[in-house]
C-alpha cells in the first residue's frame, strides 16, 4: 500500500508540475471534467486497495538467483517466494491509464500550437491596426497645425479689419462734426443777414402790406433757392476733406513712402548679405567636414603628441629652466630646443673634433686633417665673438668672401695656431643653436644660404625705425603714444598692410584695452639679452620680412605661369618681375637677373638683345637663388583693370 501511494503521489505531482505553454488557452471545462473523472477513479481504487499493513518486504520483489536482473515487465514473478498482491494490479492499471492519456497529451500540444498561431495572427493584425492609427494620428496633427495657421492668419486679418474700422469710425465722427459746424455757420449767416436787413430799413413796418407781401415772397424764393444750392453743395462736397488735412495726410504719406523705400532697399541688402552668408556657411560646412575627415585620418595615422613635460627632469637646470625654454614655443621649436640641449651637452663632453680634410666640398675655414681642440666657450662668448665679427665686417671694405673673412678674423683674434680650433668650435656651436638669432643668421651667411646683404639691410631697417621713433619723441623721454607709434610704423613701412601694422603694434605692447593716449617705452623694443636674442617686436619685423619675400616670389611664379621643373628665359623672368613690381629700376632688375642666372652683371645681355633668349634656367633653381639675396617689393602693384 505504501508503494502504491508513493507511485500515485509521484504521478500526480508530475502531472501537476508539468509546465503549461505560455500564451496557450485551454478549454477549462474539458480540463475540469477530466480531473474530476480521474479523482473519482483514483478514489475507487484507493478504497479497494485499503488492506492491512504488510511488511515492506511484500512490496519488493526479490532478485532472482543473484544475477541482479529484474523480472520481465508485465509478467508476474514466479516462484515459491512470490505471491500476487492487489497493489501490483493497481500499478499495472495505473500504467494502462497513463498509456490511454498519451493521445490527450498530443492533442494538448496540437491545441497549444493552434492557439499560438492564432495569437501571432492577432498580434500581426494589432500591429497593422496600430500603424494605421499612427498614420491617422500624424495626418490629424498636420491638419491641426494647418487649422492653427489658418486661425492665426484669420486673427491677424480680423485685427487689421478692426483697426481699419476704428479709423473709418473716427473719420466719420470728424465728418459729422464738420457738417454740424457748417450748418451752424450757415444758420448764423442767415440770422446775421436778416438782422442787417432789418437794421438797414427802420421804416419797413410803415410800408405797404402788398409790397411787404411781395418782398416776403421773393425772400422765400431766395431762401428756397439758397437751401437747394446748400443741399447741392452738401451732396457734391460731403466727402471732401479740408485742404489742410489733405496736405498733412499727403505729407505723412510721402514720409511713409520714403521710409518704405528705405526699408525695401535695406531688405534687399540684407537679403543679398543673407545669401552670401548662406553660401559662406555652406562652404564653411564643407570645409569643416573636410577638416574633420582630415582630422580623423590624422588621428588614425599620426603618432600621439609628445609629452614635453617629461623633459623638465632631464634638461640641465631642472623644471624652471625648461619652463623658461619652452615658453611660447610650438612642437617644432621645442624639438629644436631639445636638440640644442642635447647637442650642447655633447659639445661639452668632446675635447677634440676630427678634421674634415681638404676636399673641395669642405669650406675653406674647415680644411684640416687631424684632431682639432674644442675650446668649449660658453654660448654668451660665441654670441659676443660673432657680434665682433659682424662689426669688423661692416667696417671694412668687402673685398674677400665671407668664409675667408671669417677665418682671417679668427687668425687676427686668436693667432694662426688657434684659428682652426676656434673655427671648428664656433662652427659646431652655430650649427646646433638654430633658435639663437645671431648664430642662425651667421651660419646661414657663412654657408651661403643667405646673402650678408640681408643681415645688413635688416639692421639698417631697425636702426632707421629707431631713428624715426626718436625724432617723433620731442621730449626725448623714450616714450611715445600709441597713436604716434602707429604713425611712425605707417610712415616707415608704407607698403605694409593694416593687418601687418596691427601685428607690429601688438608685438610692441598694444592690446584691445589700450587707448591712443597710452604711452609706450619704444627703446625697450630694440633691446637684446646677453645671448643676442631680440625683443618680440624685432622678431616680428624679421618674420614679416621673410613672409613678404616668400609672397613676392610666389606672385612671381604665379605671373610666369609655368611649373617649377620647367625652364624660364631671362626676358620672361624680367617681364614677370616688372609686372608684379612696376617700380623696380633697371639696376635692381639686373642685380636680380644676375643672381637668378649666376651671370656677372657685365656679361648680362642688353634688353632686347637676341642673346637673351639663350639664357635659360630651371625655375625652381632661379627662385632658390633669389631667395638667398635681399629681394623685396619696391612699390605697390598696379591694380588690374576692372572687367
Amino acid at each position: 500500500m505504501a508503494c502504491q501511494q508513493s507511485r500515485y503521489h509521484s504521478f500526480s505531482s508530475a502531472s501537476r508540475l508539468q509546465p503549461r505553454p505560455s500564451g496557450v488557452t485551454i478549454d477549462e471545462s474539458f480540463l475540469t471534467e477530466d480531473k474530476s473523472t480521474q479523482n473519482r477513479k483514483l478514489l475507487q481504487k484507493r478504497r479497494t486497495l485499503e488492506l492491512p499493513a504488510a511488511p515492506l518486504s511484500h512490496c519488493q520483489a526479490p532478485v532472482l538467483g543473484g544475477t541482479g536482473k529484474l523480472p520481465t515487465q508485465g509478467a508476474p514473478p514466479t516462484g515459491p517466494g512470490h505471491r500476487f498482491h492487489p497493489g501490483t494490479k493497481a500499478a499495472a492499471h495505473q500504467r494502462e491509464k497513463i498509456r490511454a492519456l498519451e493521445p490527450l497529451k498530443a492533442k494538448l500540444v496540437t491545441v497549444n500550437e493552434d492557439c499560438n498561431e492564432r495569437i501571432l495572427a492577432m498580434r500581426a493584425e494589432e500591429k497593422y491596426e496600430i500603424s494605421l492609427l499612427k498614420k491617422e494620428k500624424m495626418n490629424l496633427l498636420k491638419l491641426i497645425d494647418k487649422k492653427n495657421e489658418e486661425k492665426i492668419s484669420l486673427q491677424s486679418e480680423v485685427t487689421k479689419l478692426r483697426k481699419n474700422l476704428a479709423e473709418e469710425y473716427l473719420h466719420y465722427l470728424s465728418e459729422r462734426d464738420a457738417r454740424k459746424i457748417l450748418i451752424a455757420d450757415l444758420n448764423e449767416l442767415r440770422y446775421q443777414r436778416e438782422d442787417m436787413s432789418l437794421a438797414q430799413s427802420p421804416g419797413i413796418w410803415g410800408e405797404d402790406p402788398v409790397k411787404l407781401t411781395l418782398a416776403l415772397t421773393m425772400t422765400r424764393q431766395d431762401l428756397t433757392r439758397t437751401q437747394m444750392e446748400l443741399n447741392t453743395m452738401k451732396a457734391n462736397f460731403g466727402d471732401v476733406v479740408p485742404r489742410r488735412d489733405f496736405e498733412m495726410q499727403e505729407k505723412t504719406n510721402k514720409h511713409l513712402q520714403e521710409q518704405l523705400d528705405t526699408l525695401r532697399a535695406s531688405y534687399e541688402e540684407v537679403r543679398k548679405e543673407h545669401e552670401i552668408l548662406m553660401q559662406l556657411h555652406m562652404s564653411t560646412l564643407k570645409e569643416r567636414d573636410q577638416f574633420f575627415s582630415e582630422l580623423q585620418e590624422i588621428q588614425r595615422t599620426s603618432t600621439p603628441r609628445p609629452d614635453w613635460t617629461k623633459c623638465k627632469d632631464v634638461v640641465a637646470g631642472g623644471p624652471d629652466r625648461w619652463q623658461m625654454l619652452a615658453e611660447g614655443k610650438n612642437s617644432d621649436q621645442l624639438v629644436d630646443v631639445l636638440l640644442e640641449e642635447i647637442g650642447s651637452g655633447l659639445l661639452r663632453e668632446k675635447d677634440f673634433f676630427p678634421g674634415l680634410g681638404y676636399g673641395e666640398a669642405i669650406p675653406a675655414f674647415l680644411r684640416f686633417d687631424g684632431l682639432v681642440e674644442n675650446k668649449k666657450p660658453s654660448k654668451k662668448d660665441v654670441v659676443n665673438l660673432l657680434k665682433d665679427a659682424w662689426k669688423e665686417r661692416l667696417a671694412e671694405e668687402q673685398k674677400e668672401t665671407f668664409p675667408d673673412f671669417f677665418f682671417n678674423f679668427l687668425e687676427h683674434r686668436f693667432g694662426p695656431s688657434d684659428a682652426m680650433a676656434w673655427a671648428y668650435t664656433i662652427f659646431e656651436n652655430i650649427k646646433i643653436f638654430h633658435s639663437n638669432e645671431v648664430m642662425s643668421q651667421f651660419y646661414a651667411v657663412l654657408m651661403g644660404k643667405r646673402s650678408e646683404n640681408v643681415y645688413v639691410t635688416q639692421k639698417e631697417t631697425v636702426a632707421q625705425l629707431l631713428k624715426e621713433m626718436t625724432n617723433a619723441d620731442s621730449q626725448n623721454e623714450g616714450l611715445l603714444t600709441m597713436e604716434q607709434f602707429n604713425t611712425v610704423l605707417k610712415s616707415t613701412f608704407p607698403l605694409k598692410t593694416e593687418e601687418q601694422i596691427q601685428e607690429l603694434m601688438e608685438a610692441g605692447g598694444w592690446h584691445l584695452s589700450s587707448s591712443n593716449a597710452d604711452l609706450l617705452n619704444y627703446r625697450s623694443l630694440f633691446m637684446e639679452d646677453e645671448e643676442g636674442q631680440s625683443e618680440p617686436f624685432v622678431q616680428k619685423l624679421w618674420e614679416q620680412y621673410m613672409d613678404e619675400k616668400d609672397e613676392y616670389l610666389r606672385q612671381l611664379k604665379q605671373e610666369l605661369g609655368i611649373e617649377l621643373h620647367e625652364e624660364v628665359t631671362l626676358p620672361k623672368l624680367r617681364g614677370g618681375l616688372m609686372t608684379i613690381d612696376p617700380s623696380l629700376d633697371k639696376q635692381t632688375v639686373n642685380t636680380y637677373m644676375s643672381q637668378a642666372f649666376q651671370l656677372p652683371e657685365s656679361e648680362m645681355p642688353e634688353e632686347g638683345d637676341e642673346k637673351e633668349e639663350a639664357v635659360v634656367e630651371i625655375l625652381q633653381t632661379a627662385l632658390e637663388r633669389l631667395q638667398v639675396i635681399d629681394i623685396r617689393r619696391v612699390g605697390p602693384r598696379e591694380p588690374e583693370p576692372a572687367s
